[in-house]
């Protein structure tokens, strides 16, 4: 059968306390020392006895530097919990300031709606009316203002577009001169070439005809009735006077 588990208690009989003692201090002195061994601990260790007697164990026999540790260790853990604290309370603090500007807030622009007037006296009725006033002043000033800028803009604009006009305007008609003035070299030039082509033929014809009158007459003749002319033969006696006429 294992061991079972001992009830922790006071031990009523003196001398058995005292012995008890003396075996567990010094299991517990040598424990200490064992695992600021064994772990490279810092350990401190006070007991005091029943009759006010001190045992002490300390690493490397510095137990005031290891109280001070263990003070400024205390300090900082003890600031450290009072400022997470203090820090909570801040934060429900704030929080509470917070919810009421909301609530506020929200109250203020049922107001401002129209609703909820109920809870308002005259006198702040007055206020909220010319709160109103003065935000539709605010308002129209503002609106005012735009209108006048865009205007401007679209005044702008409307200059820019009127000089693109005017410029496009004097190119057109720049092309439209070109484009005349080579239509009417295109014209002149036809016309010349037609006079001169009519001269030359002109001089060529009068020649022609001079040259070979009988040639063309008898071609008209034979044009016109289809055979050669026939020669006619004068008599003697009209020849004869035709020749001393």
């Amino acid at each position: 059968m294992g061991r079972g588990k001992v009830q922790l208690k006071r031990i009523e009989n003196k001398i058995n306390r005292q012995v008890t003692f003396s075996k567990r201090r010094s299991g517990l002195l040598k424990k200490a020392h064992e695992i600021s061994v064994l772990c490279d601990a810092e350990v401190g260790l006070i007991i005091f006895s029943t009759k006010g007697k001190l045992y002490e164990f300390a690493t490397d026999s510095c137990m005031d530097k290891i109280l001070e540790r263990y003070e400024r260790y205390s300090y900082a853990e003890k600031v450290l919990i009072s400022t997470e604290s203090e820090i909570q309370g801040n934060w429900c603090h704030e929080y509470r300031k917070l919810k009421a500007k909301v609530e506020t807030i929200q109250r203020c622009q049922k107001h401002l709606m129209g609703e909820d007037l109920e809870s308002l006296n005259l006198k702040e009725l007055q206020q909220l009316e010319q709160q109103l006033e003065s935000s539709l002043k605010h308002i129209r000033s503002r609106k005012s203002q735009l209108m006048h800028e865009s205007i401007s803009e679209l005044q702008k604009k409307e200059r820019s577009l009127q000089e693109e006009n005017k410029i496009l305007q004097k190119e057109l008609i720049e092309k439209q001169k070109a484009h005349t003035q080579q239509a009417q070299l295109e014209q002149t030039q036809p016309q010349t070439s037609s006079s001169s082509s009519s001269f030359m033929m002109g001089e060529a014809t009068p020649a022609t005809n001079r040259s070979n009158p009988p040639a063309a007459a008898s071609d008209r003749a034979e044009d016109a009735t289809g055979q050669p002319p026939a020669r006619t033969v004068l008599p003697p006696w009209m020849v004869s006077h035709l020749n001393n006429g």
